[in-house]
């Protein structure tokens, strides 16, 4: 995991930093209705000057439960419900919004309605490294991936910040992924969520990324990279669709 710190000021000052929910629902709310719920819940942020000021993007992607709980992706999670990318201003922005007297007095209450915990408590923080860069399209697959045990902290930072792209792509499987991005985590993750990567691979749509996996499970179509520095094993993917977005 990378320490901002360490980070010469003028890259610093380039590079483009996310919050990243992997998020679950209140059991007590249909999943039928959690995308509407989350919606209500991101609407509040329009009464908090820190959250329009400092939040430059709000995209929330709800998995996708259609042909089975899992989307018809062999290998997708049924465990979480969203994953949210929030566009940072700047990396102080992450700690400033848990301190905010009225994302706290607003926003934190609803939470629970909405979550199974509190937002904070499934919330990553990271640096954005874009691979293949074009406009998203309507469906996501992330991947939540750790380093091997074997490969230390540096090296796993090293390869997946800045590893020769082609490395990363060298898949059949995301030759047709619209946009793809490495997101890594630089702020000591909440408890359960000790992720060291977030990759993002956007489709037009649902069936395309069907289509690029071909039926077969998504830990069997990743790039060798992948398998030289993350638990492949281990990671949480997440095939999900945009069911909110601003601007």
């Amino acid at each position: 995991m990378n320490n901002p710190a360490d980070m010469n000021p003028a890259l610093e000052a380039q590079a483009r930093w996310k919050m990243i929910y992997l998020a679950r629902r209140n059991p007590a709310l249909a999943a039928g209705d959690f995308a509407q719920a989350w919606r209500e819940h991101s609407a509040l942020g329009r009464r908090c000057r820190n959250v329009q000021d400092k939040v430059l993007g709000v995209m929330q992607c709800t998995r996708l439960r259609e042909s089975g709980e899992d989307g018809g992706l062999r290998g997708a999670s049924t465990d979480y419900d969203g994953v949210n990318l929030l566009q940072l201003r700047d990396l102080g922005v992450a700690s400033d919004l848990w301190n905010d007297p009225e994302t706290l007095a607003i926003m934190r209450p609803d939470e629970p309605r909405v979550f199974s915990t509190y937002v904070r408590d499934f919330t990553l923080v990271c640096r954005e490294r874009v691979l293949r860069d074009a406009p998203r399209g309507a469906v996501a697959v992330f991947a939540f991936v750790r380093r091997n045990a074997s490969v230390a902290t540096a090296d796993f930072d090293t390869a997946w910040d800045d590893g020769p792209a082609p490395d990363w792509l060298a898949a059949p499987a995301l030759q047709d992924a619209l946009r793809v991005v490495h997101n890594t985590v630089v702020q000591t993750p909440p408890e359960g969520y000790d992720y060291d990567g977030i990759a993002e691979w956007w489709f037009t749509s649902a069936g395309a990324a069907r289509a690029a996996f071909a039926g077969r499970d998504i830990r069997a179509q990743l790039p060798p990279a992948y398998a030289a520095v993350a638990d492949v094993a281990g990671a949480v993917f997440m095939f999900t669709h945009v069911t909110h977005s601003r601007p």
